[in-house]
């Protein structure tokens, strides 16, 4: 009992500390950011107003440009930050990925020794059962419970000619078997538990980065709402021809797409995530770039710059922003302990956050190429329980098929 009740002390500590360290270096406070103070912004008549007037005029040009650099130095700060700490939860994540992987194998290793040894039991219970019938007595019992005096008791059986190598030796390799299976057993349930530490490390990395995620959208949101006015503002201002918003709202669309494309979604009620064929499987291979896993945890799909990205089934959005080796992220968690995870998303085209309910079908996001990427695509994962399955079996099983 104390040492369960220490270890758990020493787990939650090092969660704390782990948390502490994370927010003395992001600056970064897990509870709610309090209203942002609103920017004064020029209206219309205030550009206008200041277009005959050289003194106004030209103030006015230094106010937009200050308000553009402002707005500019906001959205890469935060996004910087957003990066950082989105690195720091993509690298915990990989940690609980390897011991994942290597906590099933350990299992899988003492499930395999454990059934071996019971096969060892088995036999050497059925020779020992058939020497009792010859002997008399409970032979079976006294051979197992009371092991240290098996020969003894064999030679006031009088059975000791017929306890031959073989039977000793069923006897040894029983014994050596179940040892083996508790050894494996018991290297398992120690990577069970520190699989368990890295679960909760990851989960205190996924808030701090969600809330610097957050930041960096609310920044990018004002710069979207602001820029084109802002710019069109400016001008005017410095050709003294009225130029209108819409002329820069419209670079903006012909940036980003309308994400008009139609999605194929199965009677089963899961989605297509994007179009496009696999261009690089589930499992190990070797790696587009340097500083990647070898082991793939998803699947890519082929779809162009700006396509459109839907959500695989209804559910939860419980992390939107930066992971990473896969740049901008959205990860989705669905009914029956299922998450799906949409990577490289193009900058400025996650279009949920973390919290929002979303449907089959809905389009959360624009296919990009970041993080590292080497071209435009999905990176599309599906974890079950928490770990990782290869996305095509998953999916057919569901009518989609990707291929």
């Amino acid at each position: 009992m104390g040492v369960a009740v220490n270890r758990f002390v020493s787990r939650a500590r090092i969660i704390a500390l782990f948390s502490a360290m994370l927010l003395i270096v992001t600056g970064l406070s897990l509870s709610p950011a309090g209203p942002a103070s609103a920017t004064d912004y020029p209206s219309w008549q205030d550009v206008l107003n200041a277009r005959n007037n050289v003194a106004a005029k030209k103030a006015e040009i230094a106010r937009l440009q200050g308000l553009l650099a402002q707005l500019e130095k906001a959205k890469n700060d935060t996004e910087a930050e957003a990066i950082r700490t989105g690195d720091i939860y993509q690298k915990a994540q990989d940690a609980f990925d390897a011991q994942d992987l290597k906590t099933q194998k350990y299992q899988a290793q003492a499930d395999d020794a454990q059934a071996k040894a019971d096969d060892s039991l088995k036999r050497a219970g059925q020779l020992a059962a058939r020497l009792s019938r010859v002997g008399g007595g409970d032979f079976t019992t006294n051979l197992f419970f009371n092991g240290s005096d098996a020969k003894n008791m064999l030679s006031q059986l009088s059975m000791a000619s017929k306890v031959s190598e073989q039977s000793k030796g069923l006897y040894d390799r029983a014994i050596r078997d179940q040892k083996t299976a508790q050894a494996l057993t018991d290297q398992a349930n120690v990577a069970r538990q520190e699989l368990e530490r890295l679960k909760d490390v990851a989960e205190q990395a996924k808030i701090v980065a969600q809330a610097a995620a957050d930041k960096a959208a609310a920044a990018l949101k004002e710069q979207q709402d602001n820029n084109a006015r802002l710019k069109a503002q400016l001008a005017t201002l410095e050709t003294g021809l009225r130029h209108t918003e819409e002329e820069y709202v419209e670079g903006v669309r012909a940036t980003y797409g309308d994400g008009s494309n139609a999605v194929e979604i199965s009677s089963q009620g899961w989605a297509r995530p994007a179009s496009g064929r696999i261009t690089s499987s589930f499992g190990a291979r070797v790696p587009p770039v340097g500083g990647v896993s070898p082991f793939h945890h998803g699947v890519d799909l082929g779809a162009g710059c700006n396509a459109p990205i839907y959500a695989a089934h209804s559910g939860t959005v419980v992390y939107a922003g930066w992971f990473g080796n896969l740049g901008n992220y959205i990860r989705i968690e669905h009914e029956g302990n299922v998450t799906t995870g949409y990577g490289h998303i193009v900058s400025g085209g996650i279009l949920v956050h973390s919290g929002q309910e979303v449907v089959v079908g809905q389009q959360i996001a624009k296919v990009g190429t970041t993080g590292a990427s080497t071209g435009c695509h999905l990176h599309f994962e599906v974890r079950q329980n928490g770990s990782v399955i290869d996305p095509v079996p998953f999916m057919r099983s569901r009518g989609i098929v990707l291929q």
